[in-house]
């Protein structure tokens, strides 16, 4: 028997109790893989695609999806003693004045939903989405806010909701990410990566975000000079020397990742150019969208890009629409709201009825909203704060019952009270429409089995079709 230091035991026990660790996230994932087969979900449904729209700041409810009558009534009055609550403020009192909405509601389609005069074009869709108005969160700042929206946690470190449905459903397109994340140039989406993170479950379910322009990846093309054979070596022999390293060392699930994102890195390197490239894209199409408006431009490229990842069998995609809390109007809301409508409305309008017109939308579960509303108080005399005890947001697609309103605030928009919906319930019901099941849908964590929603949470069954 050859002696063995104290540390050389403990490495060689190390090394193998990695393999067997190995082992189980292997099995895992060809689990979740096989998921993908529609027998093999939960329950059946048609939806292959989820797309989030994802407004950034905080757009106002009471000013786009929930109009309340007695909020203009009592306007420039303090808030009545009935609405007070210990939790009603950051930044205004109980003694600060409502502001009225001025915009103007009308009902719509045959549903009668009403929406805004700022959504005119979202406004053709009323009997194609559902309206949930008692949404509730719990971050009161954006960056806790935009995480326990994505992730059920306000602190970091969970994995999205994205990785969530792609470990579940596993990936339908083996040439593009499984989960894509579309954002402006505007700034940095408050918390970051996180927000489409894998945390805790295998990094190769995390989301791979693009970038706005013509080089949405960075640096996938190889310099002219590099042969298509000449990267294929390189690929191998890297793939080769990372290979080496996991049986020398204690394994983990990011060098898998690792090794696993070249081969995609290498696949996208064709398939990044051509779902980049709209030339095949009619003239009705690019004006449907709005490309060639230099204020729906940047809105239009985001949300045609999503239709054609939806085309190519991306799993779960969300489009930031004002990154950098663009939507969070603390003062002139009429302007920031008003400038970001005109961007957004037509071009998600437009993936509304593109998908339509292409059978697509019942393959695909379409959501819009963002971390929280605002409140019915005023800021700034012409602004509202951070609202996360009552907002809307709204649904369409497969699975979804189109033509309805779920859930209610109380009158004047502050807090929800008929069909309160925390952000767990809301999570546990998009994958349930996506067929998986959020108390099945498990992964083993310290020893917990870990789910998407943290604890337990109810499906809004209002929503579904």
């Amino acid at each position: 028997m050859i002696p063995q230091s104290r540390r050389q035991f403990i490495q060689t026990m190390g090394n193998g109790f990695g393999s067997i660790a190995l082992g189980s996230m292997l099995a895992r994932d060809a689990h979740a893989s096989n998921l993908s087969d529609d027998p093999l979900r939960h329950h059946p449904s048609k939806v292959r695609s989820i797309v989030w729209f994802f407004l950034d700041g905080g757009p106002s409810h009471i000013d786009l999806l929930d109009p309340k009558p007695a909020l203009q009534k009592l306007a420039g009055a303090p808030l009545p003693p009935s609405f007070a609550k210990p939790q009603t403020a950051m930044g205004v009192t109980a003694n600060t004045p409502l502001l009225a909405s001025k915009r103007t509601f009308k009902k719509h389609g045959k549903s009668g939903i009403p929406l805004s005069d700022w959504l005119p074009n979202l406004a053709r869709h009323a009997d194609d989405i559902a309206v949930l108005r008692s949404c509730v969160g719990e971050g009161l700042t954006h960056v806790a806010g935009v995480s326990h929206m994505n992730t059920c946690s306000t602190l970091p470190g969970r994995p999205s909701l994205g990785a969530w449905s792609v470990y579940g459903l596993g990936n339908d397109c083996d040439n593009l990410p499984s989960f894509v994340v579309l954002s402006d140039r505007r700034g940095d989406v408050p918390g970051g990566s996180r927000n489409w993170g894998s945390g805790f479950i295998p990094a190769t379910y995390q989301g791979t975000r693009f970038l706005e322009g013509p080089e949405p990846v960075l640096f996938y093309a190889p310099p002219p000079q590099v042969t298509p054979l000449r990267q294929r070596r390189k690929l191998d022999y890297l793939n080769w020397l990372n290979e080496r390293h996991k049986n020398q060392s204690t394994p983990t699930d990011r060098l898998d990742a690792r090794i696993a994102s070249y081969e995609l890195a290498w696949k996208m390197q064709t398939s990044i150019p051509e779902v980049n490239n709209f030339s095949n894209e009619t003239r009705e199409t690019l004006n449907l969208y709005g490309i060639e408006n230099e204020t729906t431009k940047a809105a239009a490229r985001a949300c045609l890009m999503a239709r054609r990842l939806v085309e190519r069998g991306v799993r779960f995609i969300q489009v930031y629409l004002g990154s950098g809390s663009a939507w969070d109007a603390h003062s002139d809301l009429e302007g920031n709201h008003s400038n970001l409508c005109k961007e957004t409305d037509q071009p998600v309008a437009a993936f509304l009825s593109d998908l339509k017109r292409r059978g697509l939308l019942e393959e695909t579960l379409v959501i819009w909203g963002g971390e929280f509303g605002r409140t019915p108080m005023s800021e700034s005399g012409d602004g509202r704060d951070h609202n996360p005890w009552g907002f809307s947001m709204w649904f369409a697609g497969g699975g979804v019952k189109a033509g309805s309103i779920v859930g209610s605030t109380d009158d004047i928009g502050l807090y929800a009270v008929d069909r309160p919906a925390p952000i767990k319930d809301i999570h546990a019901t998009i994958l349930r429409i996506a067929g998986l099941e959020n108390d099945l849908l498990t992964y083993k964590h310290n020893g917990r089995d870990e789910r998407a929603t943290v604890t337990d949470a109810t499906v809004i069954d209002e929503l579904l079709a």
